[in-house]
């Protein structure tokens, strides 16, 4: 933990009318981000569980210290997949990372893991031992777009994620024609974040009446249905 970097995060559920407002405001101050195609890029996202629903309870039940792992793609490309592990620490949070290739995707998700065991990579090696001992399965894909911007001063990128659908059960993230279907409320997500400071001018254009950070999950709107 000590040397881990640790970054600071707001969340707040908003509708469309507070992201029509945010982003006037966001490309009047901030940069979008250049990996953006036009403002934004779609993402997919297969989010691991285990068999208790152990990730699930620990964030409705707001538990300090928790972590997530996921497979994630941007804009249908399945020529690179990232393995993500999300730690959060009270409102602190870490994001580890590890490039897969489609073979080793494929495989993965037809339960061929053992090739993980003594990968170079790290954080492919932990989630095949927390597979192996915990039960750690793929459980749901979650589709959504989204609009990043960056602030150079305190490193701070902020998004805007909206039309999040959920693939329910389904979790073969490399299948361009996996059916996906809204989530209740058609609910949006403004995300901040940012390393020692947030700036004044950052700040202050993010202020919405009766808007406040939350604990809004794109995986745990995803299970609502199961």
């Amino acid at each position: 933990m000590e040397n881990m970097e640790l970054r600071h995060e707001w969340k707040f559920e908003i509708n469309a009318a507070d992201r029509l407002i945010l982003r006037q405001r966001l490309r009047a101050v901030l940069e979008p981000d250049p990996h953006a195609v036009n403002g934004r890029y779609l993402i997919r996202s297969l989010y691991f569980e285990t068999p208790t629903d152990r990730a699930l309870r620990e964030k409705l039940d707001g538990v300090s210290r928790r972590e997530k792992f996921r497979l994630r793609l941007y804009n249908g490309d399945t020529s690179l997949i990232h393995l993500e592990k999300k730690l959060k620490l009270a409102g602190l949070g870490n994001k580890q990372t590890a490039e897969l290739t489609y073979a080793e995707t494929e495989r993965l998700l037809r339960g061929d893991t053992l090739w993980m065991r003594e990968d170079g990579r790290a954080l492919v090696r932990e989630l095949y031992v927390k597979m192996t001992t915990e039960g750690l399965r793929p459980k749901t894909v979650v589709d959504y777009t989204r609009e990043p911007f960056v602030y150079g001063p305190g490193g701070v990128r902020v998004t805007l994620d909206y039309g999040i659908r959920t693939g329910l059960s389904a979790t073969d993230l490399l299948d361009p024609g996996l059916v996906t279907v809204p989530v209740p409320g058609d609910p949006a997500l403004l995300e901040v974040k940012w390393d020692s400071f947030l700036p004044r001018t950052v700040r202050d254009i993010l202020e919405l009446p009766g808007r406040r950070a939350g604990a809004f999950s794109k995986y745990a709107q995803s299970r609502i249905y199961g």
